[in-house]
């Protein structure tokens, strides 16, 4: 058994589910001074935490395809995109999306050194790193044919395109039929794009 490359899978498919909540975290909390019961800097720090988690799965995820014997993946074909030979442009998406999460940290880091407007540009960004995360899962990825791990990207592809539909109706100030449906339909055509990319 290669543990190396078991070890690689679960620490992509982790990562992609802490990237997801942390995303989530974000479109839905964001500009909203409390939640019921919770002060905005616990809010803050969950979210903070969920994006550390993130890089941590992220790091397992890349020492496991370094260790692992089965492909053989160099440190320039972890770091370089489209120079490894496995699947190259999928996994350049997975590397784009890495650095630009790295990019974003940076920002955050520097938040108080920076202006807000440039700071909250980048943390746009975090979409982008999402959107090219779940295209390296489901394009790159071994388990992306088994049952669980299409269950995993179509509810995550759902989540996220279903709060972003309804962050957009709700600052629209939208009729109620409107900001009840928008995330639902959103959600729907997600989940059935993920699903039919996943089945090509």
């Amino acid at each position: 058994m290669n543990v190396a490359w078991y070890v690689a899978r679960a620490g992509g498919m982790v990562a992609f589910g802490l990237l997801t909540a942390s995303v989530l975290l974000g479109v839905l909390l964001a500009g909203r001074k409390t939640l019921p019961r919770w002060p905005r800097f616990a809010v803050e720090d969950v979210h903070r935490f969920a994006g550390t988690l993130t890089w941590t799965f992220v790091g397992v995820h890349v020492a496991g395809l370094l260790v692992d014997t089965y492909i053989g993946f160099a440190l320039s074909q972890v770091v370089i995109p489209f120079t490894s030979s496995y699947r190259p442009v999928a996994t350049a998406a997975g590397i784009v999306g890495a650095e630009l999460l790295a990019a974003i940290a940076l920002a955050n880091r520097l938040k108080d050194r920076i202006p807000y407007s440039f700071w909250r540009g980048t943390h746009y960004l975090n979409l982008a790193v999402w959107a090219l995360a779940l295209g390296h899962g489901v394009t790159a990825g071994s388990d992306t044919h088994a049952g669980w791990a299409r269950l995993v990207y179509v509810v995550s592809a759902a989540s996220v395109v279903g709060a972003l539909a309804w962050r957009v109706a709700r600052r629209r100030a939208a009729g109620p039929w409107a900001v009840r449906l928008a995330p639902a339909i959103g959600g729907l055509l997600a989940a059935e794009f993920t699903l039919a990319l996943i089945l090509m």
